[in-house]
């Protein structure tokens, strides 16, 4: 049985922010399902959840040496559907409002790749493979190479790093970096950790793991370019062999028509009826103008550039002079908040703007909606459209990472698609793609046909899942050949 440990910064249900959490929270049970031993480990946050805090127990403490000085660390455990968390506790890190956001962030998350890493042999647990997501856990692999590799209980693990975000880099002065890991001037050179005059977390992920993923295939050939590599285009380009694109799914536990307890009214692809009382009670919840053949636009969103609101601004008014009603959930950027409540005053019964991130909500809107928007920037893989196939709501998208590998757009001639999409960054572009979808709408013979083809659809974990696992064992055959 192989043994994995996952290290990430957030992990539904515990704590999240996105969709890494969302990952960690799903992945690691599809694995166990295929008989591994998978198990997370992540920082405790004062933000848990209190109905979650009562099953996290002590296991340990260690000290944790940061520089000099030697740091209180307590290692803590709980089980969440079959799944072992481990959490690295220390309250000056961690017991805070949110996860991210300090101006100490490098110095967090340095203490947590080294606890990981110190907590070993502490909690029993020597996994074949420690695999990494995002900069937070970035400098594990560094560590492991650089100080741990010659002790007896580190000589065989292999390591894997996940990229969700190539974005966030985990950028900090070099003078931390060797004050906080007690590194020498030979892992500080443009090939190893030096990054425009700092040294980057993400990058020693990337240049010392043994397997690099990232979450779709298309994302994984974006990042080889000058306009998607956020300047670590020529690294991945030299590491292209050891770097593969799987597709994340989701829970179709969690996200299913037929079983939601969330939302209004269960339906299923071979009974739509539901999905119409689903949008005529959000309607009323929202003081919405009712009426079911009223066209409804979701956007569940962090309200950020990456996520296509600069095209959303540029054609917002277009857009709902439309017969049509746009229900936007998610907080942001403040210019974006404010454009879309502003919006949503001056279009009484045809926009709705919550400004705040609700589970239930956000459920309820993508089983009432008949289209949702996803125009980004760019998306390594993107959630949002997945789900939106799981309930029927037609995704319109831009051709970008994952959301090119998982929306087909309607195609007149062969009659197949599940979705719309358009391919350049460019307002009218998505507005004339909104317009077509509309207009397929009003044709509902053929829109219940794409409907059905959507919630047809195979985003689960399962076939990513094999993919981990056939990684997992080619890494782990080749630390033993070495």
């Amino acid at each position: 049985m192989l043994k994995i440990l996952m290290a990430a910064s957030e992990a539904s249900p515990f704590a999240k922010t996105g969709g890494l959490a969302d990952v960690l929270g799903s992945l690691p049970i599809a694995l166990n399902n295929l008989g591994g031993d998978v198990r997370v480990i992540m920082p405790k946050y004062a933000t848990i959840p209190i109905s979650l805090k009562d099953s996290i127990k002590h296991c340990c403490y260690i000290y944790v040496k940061l520089g000099w000085r030697n740091i209180y660390c307590g290692i803590e455990q709980a089980e969440y559907k079959g799944v072992t968390y481990y959490f690295v506790d220390n309250e000056f890190f961690f017991h805070r409002d949110g996860l991210y956001g300090y101006g100490d962030d490098g110095e967090r998350f340095a203490f947590f790749c080294r606890a990981v890493l110190e907590a070993l042999p502490q909690i029993d647990f020597i996994p074949d493979v420690i695999h990494c997501h995002d900069w937070q856990a970035g400098m594990i692999p560094v560590l492991l190479e650089a100080q741990y590799r010659q002790l007896d209980a580190y000589k065989n693990i292999a390591t894997m790093f996940t990229i969700h975000n190539l974005r966030y880099q985990g950028v900090f002065g070099i003078a931390d970096f060797k004050d906080w890991f007690a590194l020498d001037n030979m892992h500080f050179s443009s090939y190893n950790l030096e990054f425009y005059g700092g040294a980057s977390f993400l990058k020693g992920g990337l240049v010392y793991s043994r397997l690099l993923t990232t979450v779709s295939p298309s994302y994984a050939e974006e990042i080889k370019t000058f306009n998607y590599g956020e300047r670590l285009h020529e690294l991945l380009k030299v590491r292209n062999k050891d770097l593969y694109g799987i597709l994340n799914g989701i829970d179709y536990k969690e996200f299913d028509s037929k079983s939601d307890h969330l939302i209004y009214q269960t339906f299923s692809k071979s009974n739509l009826s539901g999905k119409a009382a689903n949008k005529t009670a959000l309607q009323k919840d929202l003081n919405l103008t009712v009426g079911e053949d009223i066209p409804m636009i979701g956007l569940i969103s962090r309200l950020v550039d990456q996520k296509g609101l600069d095209l959303i601004a540029c054609v917002l008014d277009e857009i709902l002079n439309e017969n049509v009603q746009f229900v936007v959930l998610g907080t942001g950027d403040n210019k974006y908040e404010r454009l879309l409540k502003d919006a949503a005053f001056r279009y009484p019964g045809k926009m709705s703007a919550i400004i705040k991130f609700d589970n239930e909500l956000a459920h309820k809107i993508y089983a009432s909606s008949d289209l949702f928007l996803m125009p980004s920037l760019f998306e390594p893989c993107g959630l949002g459209q997945i789900i939106s196939l799981r309930y029927g709501t037609l995704p319109i998208v831009r051709e970008t990472g994952g959301l090119k590998d998982t929306v087909i757009s309607y195609n007149e001639e062969t009659g197949e698609g599940n979705g719309f999409s358009f391919a350049h960054y460019n307002a009218h572009d998505m507005l004339f793609t909104i317009k077509r979808a509309l207009s397929i709408y009003k044709r509902k013979t053929l829109y219940n046909k794409l409907r059905k083809a959507a919630m047809s659809c195979d985003y689960s974990w399962q076939n990513s899942a094999d993919k981990y696992m056939e990684l997992y064992h080619s890494v782990t055959s080749a630390m033993e050949e070495t």
